[in-house]
């Protein structure tokens, strides 16, 4: 059977409504969707507030903060590509277990950190000493860093922490002895994740099944992709990728994109195919938003080749976008000032931008005012 060919619309139409950005979901469903989208970005704490605000209705800072702190459905630890992620507390035992699976070892090696080399001896004693010091009571990394030292009696680890703490410390992730607690002013804390979560579950599946269910759940979200996609988004190496799609056989269909094959699992093809875009769409996508980062690779259908370097910026920044139908024909940012924030929209191609158009981002913006409360110019 030949397969279907797919206009890039009505993928772009079809995505948003598997990420809530077509139709959001209310404040009872909100969890489920950071679960559904694999989790967010965290490098920024408003970028995930923002990401849950584009996707959900009656949601407020309040509640992100609240099921990250006293709740704990959610957590934030390193995880895909080595970047901070909030995911559930449900999921995030699993994608760790695929992650030491299916990602490189450094934590077991010899390393180079910021011109020091670290012995194979020292970072197995770091990882020793991290899940032997930490609990659910959150560590700043001065605190943790001390805690290593004297739990060793090696000096030495302290100056190590201190110096490259990312790169020492995201195997301790990896191997689930380390997530981030919350913030105290403006420093990192640190916590036991089977410690810090209140139902924690390690996973009875093995780490091959639990990636062949990320497989299928990445392409329910994020398809139609290639292989080469879904090892970008977990950076495992490419042959790997290609052999979990291909145990995914009986699951998942090709389809034509614009030209290009992609796979989508088998059940999801039709809805694909009947996919359609309510004309005058827009969104206001925040920093590192899960639909931008997973379209860093597509197409040009998706936006205007030259205005690219200003949506990804490199060091795997992302810009806030503005989506119009599930394209990006501008970017936009957030900035307090004093008593009221401002919202300024940069359109890449303004002379082209309709007025409905422009009213739909005021719409947006009414949002916005409301999820903050606080007093908003926007600036369109």
């Amino acid at each position: 059977m030949p397969a279907k060919r797919l206009s890039m619309q009505q993928v772009a139409a079809w995505r948003l409504t598997r990420q809530n950005l077509l139709r959001r979901t209310g404040k009872e469903g909100w969890l489920d969707t950071v679960h559904r989208i694999g989790g967010i970005p965290s490098r920024m704490m408003q970028a995930v507030e923002l990401a849950v605000w584009a996707r959900a209705d009656g949601v407020k800072p309040a509640d992100i903060r609240q099921a990250l702190r006293e709740d704990r459905t959610l957590v934030e630890c390193w995880a895909m590509r080595g970047e901070r992620y909030v995911l559930t507390s449900v999921e995030l035992p699993r994608v760790l277990s695929a992650l030491r699976e299916y990602t490189a070892d450094t934590a077991r090696k010899s390393q180079r950190v910021n011109g020091r080399l670290v012995s194979q001896r020292q970072t197995d004693d770091l990882l020793e000493a991290i899940g032997a010091v930490l609990g659910q009571e959150p560590k700043t990394l001065e605190s943790l860093a001390g805690a290593v030292a004297a739990s060793k009696g090696q000096e030495e680890l302290r100056a190590l922490l201190l110096e490259g703490s990312a790169d020492l410390l995201r195997p301790a992730a990896r191997e689930g002895l380390l997530a981030f607690g919350p913030k105290e002013g403006e420093q990192d804390t640190f916590v036991r994740p089977d410690q810090w979560i209140k139902r924690w579950s390690a996973p009875s599946e093995s780490p091959e099944a639990i990636m062949r269910e990320a497989a299928k759940r990445y392409l329910a979200v994020y398809g139609p992709a290639t292989f080469e996609e879904f090892a970008r988004w977990w950076n495992i190496d490419t042959s790997a990728a290609k052999r979990l799609m291909r145990s995914l056989e009986g699951d998942i269909a090709a389809v034509i994109v614009d030209g290009r094959e992609g796979w989508i699992l088998r059940s999801d093809v039709e809805e694909l195919h009947a996919a359609s875009m309510p004309e005058g769409t827009v969104r206001l996508l925040p920093h590192f938003d899960p639909y931008t980062v997973s379209m860093a690779h597509a197409s040009s259908s998706f936006m205007k080749e030259p205005y690219r370097p200003l949506l990804y910026r490199g060091d795997g920044i992302v810009a806030p976008a503005v989506l119009v139908d599930g394209r990006v024909e501008g970017i936009w940012t957030l900035e307090a000032k004093k008593n009221q924030t401002e919202l300024q929209v940069n359109w890449f191609e303004a002379s082209k931008v309709r007025s409905q158009t422009r009213a739909k981002v005021e719409e947006e913006a009414a949002r916005l005012l409301d999820f903050y409360e606080s007093d908003l110019i926007l600036r369109c």
